[in-house]
């Protein structure tokens, strides 16, 4: 197992006693969530051409899967310290990154935070559906209503105005529905949504001996994250994976997800192999590792240690002021600010 080089410093954001934590610990986050996650971002036509733009999904896909979840493993389950560099991090890169959407004419730019809204609410939303499906099952409605005020606070590792994230599910259905006409099925956006499909997870990647036994949980893990898509999504993908399917996938997946969070030894040693970047990240709130310090920091403390504007901040002062946008790039700042 890869060694994990320092304790965490503190207890990031939330903490283990929040229910993020619990969400979010459950392997069910890290296997057909992940997956789920990542295929749903890739209908927002503006998304999509970010990131087909790098080539990153066509060309690396294992490195940018490993990359992204230690990236949203972070930000839920990281110390304050690296959540917030990380965040930090990415909206530097994405300030370099932009163009025009072949399919739509659109400009894009990965900070917008309409798009910024999309790819955090369809994270949250999913992890959590596929939590209920084959984990322990549905929250509580206390647990409910702090799940998504925890995604507002989360939401400020980025762009996104918090006042814009829904504080219930009638309001994330609200979201849904208002977005879906913006959604497009095109030949790339199908493209990658399959990429995703063949490669998200990580359990498919086995240690050791059990390395005999990925492609069977490679095709297992495959069909429990098409059980999870709504019909459209499968129309678009060309699967006609139906009811009967849904029901026997779930019915293995679910006891063997919940068995392997009662191994948090074995699922660390999945992390290890097939996700060394995010196994130092998330390793530590899987095995219950004790940080330097207890207890938990808000996102707008650990950025002022960090000595960095919000997300938010940086990105409404780029669109007044051209010359911060290269300052903050450039990570310095500029004189009378």
């Amino acid at each position: 197992m890869t060694r994990i080089e320092h304790q965490p410093l503190d207890h990031g954001i939330f903490g283990p006693g929040s229910v993020t934590w619990k969400v979010y610990r459950c392997p069910t986050s890290m296997t057909v969530g992940f997956a789920r996650t990542a295929l749903t971002e890739m209908f927002d036509p503006l998304v999509v051409a970010s990131v087909a733009g790098t080539g990153s999904l066509r060309e690396r896909a294992s490195d940018r899967y490993d990359r992204t979840l230690e990236y949203a493993g972070a930000l839920v389950l990281g110390d304050s310290a690296t959540a917030a560099r990380m965040a930090d991090t990415l909206m530097r890169i994405h300030s370099r990154v932009g163009g025009t959407d072949p399919v739509t004419g659109q400009d894009y730019d990965p900070n917008d935070p309409a798009g910024q809204l999309w790819i955090h609410l369809t994270q949250w939303q999913s992890v959590l559906h596929v939590y209920e499906r084959f984990g322990p099952g549905p929250l509580s409605e206390d647990e409910d209503r702090q799940y998504w005020a925890e995604c507002a606070i989360a939401a400020k590792f980025q762009t996104i105005d918090p006042a814009d994230v829904p504080r219930d599910r009638e309001e994330m259905r609200a979201y849904y529905e208002r977005v879906r006409p913006s959604l497009v099925v095109s030949d790339v956006a199908v493209e990658h949504a399959l990429l995703v499909l063949e490669g998200g997870n990580i359990a498919s990647r086995l240690p050791g001996r059990l390395r005999v036994l990925s492609p069977l949980v490679h095709r297992v893990l495959r069909r429990a994250t098409i059980a999870t898509l709504p019909g459209w999504m499968r129309e678009a993908i060309g699967t006609r994976q139906g009811p009967v399917v849904d029901a026997v996938v779930t019915a293995v997946v679910r006891p063997a997800l919940r068995l392997a969070a009662r191994r948090p030894q074995a699922l660390a040693r999945v992390l290890a192999e097939a996700s060394p970047r995010a196994y130092p990240v998330l390793a530590p709130a899987v095995l219950d590792i004790e940080p330097e310090r207890a207890g938990t920091v808000t996102v707008e403390e650990a950025f002022r240690r960090l000595g960095r504007p919000l997300p938010r901040e940086q990105h409404l002062a780029a669109d007044t002021d051209p010359r911060r946008r290269l300052a903050q790039v450039a990570g310095v700042t500029l004189p009378g600010r």
